[in-house]
């Protein structure tokens, strides 16, 4: 676990990984905003990079994070040797990331100013004219307007009533997505930056400590989503 957590350090240092292997998984950082390699919208140099990087296809970097997951699996199994295995193969593949990420020119997250101007410039999702697919919003990191952490999107909750969504689930703490809390947070308070690439909520580590929580995958026993509902909505609608 300590070696496991030593690399989650070096790849937040390095900062082609956004919020580390906790968040995200990873992405090429491009002029015009973060990519996932298929629909992203790149034109010209920008999509040249990506494809030159060979993103064009899946997601950037997933095969690092499953692989840390795994490493964390055996590593909290008692597996020494198997972790060790598997996370030699993660470092591989990092490195691998990390080196096409530099050679295509790319940005890393935390140059100054980048994410700072990003937050400032999201708007409310209430007011987006473009429709959101799922892969655009589960595993985004959630931060405050004043560039705290607060988690990642784990799951979408859909109202029953209208087929629209009602809740994102946000995933906060824990390692290597063990011993994690999971906070339902309305969907129309949140704000999202340009591109998609993060999603902003106005307010603190200390209310989302507070706030409601739900099972992993389970926003409410069957036949109790009014209930669940009125709980969460209550207590954000007064912070």
């Amino acid at each position: 676990m300590t070696d496991l957590q030593s690399f989650d350090s070096q790849m937040q240092k390095d900062g082609y990984w956004l919020g580390g292997s906790g968040y995200g998984y990873g992405y090429p950082m491009m002029r015009s905003g973060m990519g996932y390699g298929y629909g992203t919208g790149l034109t010209g140099q920008d999509a040249g990079a990506a494809t030159g990087a060979g993103y064009q296809n899946a997601r950037p970097g997933y095969d690092t994070r499953t692989l840390i997951a795994a490493a964390s699996i055996l590593a909290r199994g008692g597996q020494q040797q198997s972790c060790e295995d598997v996370l030699a193969a993660a470092r591989a593949s990092y490195k691998i990331y990390a080196s096409d990420m530099k050679n295509g020119n790319s940005a890393v997250a935390d140059l100054p100013g980048w994410r700072q101007q990003q937050l400032s410039a999201a708007k409310p999702v209430t007011d987006q004219t473009s429709s959101f697919r799922s892969d655009q919003l589960l595993g985004t990191e959630v931060r405050t307007p004043q560039d705290e952490a607060l988690g990642s999107v784990d799951d979408i909750v859909m109202s029953p009533q209208t087929g629209k969504i009602a809740y994102l689930v946000i995933a906060r703490g824990g390692l290597f997505g063990f011993d994690k809390s999971y906070v339902p947070v309305p969907w129309a308070d949140f704000k999202v930056t340009p591109a998609s690439t993060l999603l902003v909520l106005d307010t603190t580590k200390a209310v989302m400590k507070a706030a409601p929580m739900v099972s992993q995958d389970k926003f409410a026993v069957p036949g109790q989503f009014d209930q669940e509902s009125q709980k969460v909505d209550a207590y954000w609608k007064a912070k």
